[in-house]
């Protein structure tokens, strides 16, 4: 046939007006799936169409089951004389050759032998399913009548042209013929049919994969074992020792074939009978091999041929971008662009080169299965050479031993892939080339390849926009992995830090401790800032699975607060002799909306820094500034004071930023960096002056709010006429 011809006529069947499956025939399978499902339900469903119960009526009156000579049986008798099987064959088998007798329009082709061999390897597919206990058993009855409804089709959309093979052996043979002068098979065409009907169902599975091959269908659906078996079962001269393969496939050893092939021509006679279909002489029409029919040769067309050869790539490229897109690893996606520029090219292997950050080499990137010296493998971009000069340009090339002087990379890479030619083909993204995608060839490939050079260059580009997105999305990942891995370091270097000031509190007073329990003093204070400190290190260990201090909802009294962490420093080593501590703080009760041990933990950082500031000794003092109205929110202030020799104005300017301070210990310049995050944690601020007389900080911190006097009062009067 004509190659437009051979188009057209996939096109003739996707435009056809296809017949849609009768409400009957999708409830009657929904019904045959239920379980439950009796004889009245199947009466409600057949006297719903009139057309269907007149049929039923017929074959119930007619000789073969209507044995009393009395009146006529009505919808239920006929129902109970048929039997529920053969009921389900009759609706099953109308309402298809209702749909397709109306479709085809054959004319002059003698249907006998399609529905001889239709209805054979209908009540096969039953029998099979029976056997294999498969639970749909009436879908397997209606995949085998299907199964070659594809012949149908084509006859009906390509009447000239398939006629030819109509009677043609059901055989592979037929499917390549079709295939060869149509571009379609009969399989095909069937499945295109049944998948307008968007069933839930491997019905249409069962129907394109008829005439595969036995191994491929082995782990398949068993409807699609089914269907392949009882097409090998219902055809002549059918291969025994594939059909005995098959049959393995559905667990049915050769006794069991037979069973069913016994009763098969009873059955098919029997709903040949009550259907109305003539299958008289069907057995004599002797089928011949499918051929292609001599054609004349069609004058060539350089300017549709061309058109042809842009769409076919534009369609490849465009289904190649899908698959990639379907890739959800870097791995996976390298193995796809290879494996598809394998089909697509005919390549004997693919090897990946990708640039280096700097684009200054081509690095090897080995897929499954390739040795593992290409993962090694580097071009230099600058060196020359035509794998360099081609990434660089952004052009196909092809390198072939002894044809031209090669560098020492370029014959390493016909060696490692055992080539003596290699096609090159480059993947740019905006101008870009991202990489080279190395493929093995033979000598005779090369001109072929060199006319599909648009194909090629497209296929390089979807290739690298996806490899490219791959890349981005990788890069992502692994920035986001950094910055979890400096947060979660950040967040340990600061619970060492802090968790060292309750550690040194807790041995200061186990000393402590110690010396009054020798003198038997009592020591429940100690005791209890024992446990205090052990609870704050617990919670303060918390926070590392958090990243960050979290931010308490309890409240804290600052004037207690400030006397308690003055105590601590006071009565312990914390402060030397030279070093002088005293707070000034306002009796009046000043509670703040947030955690004690929060607070705690600022004034703990400053009086430290404090302290070391003064290695000669000196004064702190804390101070509590009182209230503070700002935006009309209360705050308290409290101000450390000390009169060491100041803060250097290079360490000022990044004073509550993590610094490398000259103190020794673990987590050092962190202290002034975390008291800072606290103080936002509980929604305040802090501030510093800095001089060579001495350093002040001083922080502001949000009171717990009060009610107005008035709705105080109005609170208390209300409560007083309650009572």
């Amino acid at each position: 046939m004509m190659q437009r011809s051979e188009i057209d006529i996939r096109k003739r069947l996707e435009q056809a007006h296809l017949p849609t499956m009768p409400q009957i025939l999708l409830k009657l399978i929904e019904q045959c799936q239920d379980e439950d499902a009796g004889m009245a339900e199947l009466a409600v469903l057949i006297s719903q169409d009139p057309g269907m119960a007149s049929s039923i009526l017929a074959v119930a009156n007619s000789p073969a089951y209507h044995r009393s000579g009395g009146r006529k049986a009505n919808l239920d008798q006929a129902l109970m004389a048929i039997g529920t099987d053969m009921i389900k064959t009759l609706v099953i088998s109308e309402s298809v050759l209702q749909m397709f007798n109306d479709f085809s329009k054959p004319g002059t082709i003698d249907l006998r032998g399609f529905w001889k061999h239709s209805l054979t390897a209908a009540v096969m597919a039953r029998d099979i399913a029976i056997k294999m206990k498969h639970p749909h058993v009436e879908e397997a009855y209606l995949a085998g009548l299907l199964h070659d409804v594809g012949r149908l089709g084509l006859l009906s959309v390509a009447p000239q042209e398939y006629a030819v093979n109509f009677h043609a052996k059901d055989d592979a043979k037929l499917c390549w013929v079709e295939q060869r002068t149509m571009q379609i098979t009969h399989a095909e065409a069937g499945a295109a049919i049944i998948e307008r009907w968007q069933l839930d169902s491997f019905l249409c599975d069962s129907v394109q994969y008829h005439h595969e091959p036995a191994a491929r269908v082995a782990n398949a659906h068993p409807l699609i074992r089914i269907v392949m078996l009882a097409h090998m079962m219902a055809s002549h001269d059918t291969d025994e020792v594939t059909l005995t393969e098959v049959a393995a496939l559905c667990s049915l050893d050769a006794d069991t074939i037979q069973e069913i092939r016994d009763k098969a021509e009873a059955q098919v006679v029997r709903a040949a009978s009550a259907l109305g279909i003539d299958l008289a002489g069907a057995d004599d029409i002797v089928a011949q091999a499918a051929y292609v029919p001599p054609q004349p040769a069609a004058p060539r067309n350089p300017t549709q041929e061309k058109m042809d050869e842009e769409m076919r790539n534009m369609v490849l490229a465009s289904q190649a971008s899908r698959f990639f897109s379907r890739q959800t690893d870097m791995a996976g996606l390298m193995e796809t662009v290879s494996g598809s520029a394998r089909i697509l090219f005919s390549f004997g292997d693919v090897f990946l080169l990708l640039t280096d950050k700097a684009s200054q080499s081509l690095l090897g990137k080995p897929g499954n299965g390739q040795v593992e010296r290409l993962a090694e493998f580097s071009l230099p971009l600058t060196a020359g050479g035509v794998i360099a000069d081609a990434a660089l340009m952004r052009r196909i090339a092809f390198v072939r031993r002894g044809r031209e002087l090669l560098s020492l990379a370029e014959e390493q890479l016909l060696s490692l892939m055992r080539a003596d030619c290699l096609l090159c083909l480059p993947m740019t993204v905006t101008g870009r080339c991202i990489g080279m995608l190395v493929g093995s060839i033979g000598e005779h490939q090369v001109d072929d390849l060199q006319r599909r050079e648009r194909f090629l260059l497209a296929y390089a580009s979807q290739a690298a926009n996806a490899l490219h997105a791959a890349i981005s999305s990788q890069a992502e990942l692994d920035q986001r992995v950094a910055s979890v891995a400096d947060q979660y370091q950040a967040a340990t270097r600061r619970v060492a830090h802090e968790v060292n000031n309750p550690l040194s509190i807790i041995k200061n007073y186990l000393g402590i401790l110690d010396s009054r329990l020798r003198k038997q003093d009592i020591v429940v204070g100690e005791v209890a800032i024992l446990n205090e400190e052990i609870d704050r290190v617990g919670q303060i260990v918390h926070g590392l699975a958090e990243m960050e201090p979290e931010a308490a909802s309890a409240q804290a009294d600052v004037g207690r607060v400030v006397r308690d962490v003055v105590r601590l420093f006071q009565d312990t080593e914390y402060m030397p002799a030279s070093v002088s501590l005293r707070a000034d703080v306002d009796d009046s009760e000043s509670v703040l909306e947030g955690s004690a041990d929060l607070l705690k933990q600022v004034l703990v950082n400053l009086l430290k820094n404090a302290v070391e500031a003064m290695p000669g000794g000196g004064e702190i003092e804390v101070v509590d500034n009182g209230h503070v109205n700002r935006d009309g929110r209360l705050y308290a202030e409290l101000s450390v004071r000390d009169t060491g020799g100041g803060i250097p104005a290079e360490v000022m300017a990044r004073l509550f930023s993590p610094v490398q301070s000259t103190k020794a210990g673990v987590g050092r310049g962190l202290g002034l960096s975390i008291v800072h995050g606290l103080v936002q944690k509980m929604g305040g601020t802090i501030s510093c002056r800095s001089s060579r007389r001495g350093t002040t900080f001083d922080v502001q911190l949000p009171l717990r709010a009060q009610p107005l006097a008035a709705d105080a009062a109005q609170s208390k009067q209300s409560g007083h006429h309650s009572s």
